[in-house]
């Protein structure tokens, strides 16, 4: 029977980390906003982000809807 791991762990910095997931970006700004509404037929949820920055812009919404 072998007992060996079949997974290995590395130690990795913060600064590696950084470099990997894309760092902090610095000068970014953004804003977001949300939106409930509950009627007799259905709830709706919106959301909205936007980040610009100097590494870039980025942007997302989502819409939730439940039928009572």
């Amino acid at each position: 029977m072998n007992l060996a791991c079949p997974v290995e762990t590395a130690e990795i910095s913060d600064a590696d980390l950084d470099h990997v997931s894309g760092g902090l970006a610095v000068g970014g700004s953004g804003g977001s906003g949300g939106l409930f509404v509950e009627t007799p037929i259905a709830d709706v949820c919106a959301d909205l982000v936007a980040v610009a920055s100097t590494e870039g812009l980025g942007a997302g919404a989502s819409v939730h809807t439940a039928a009572l």
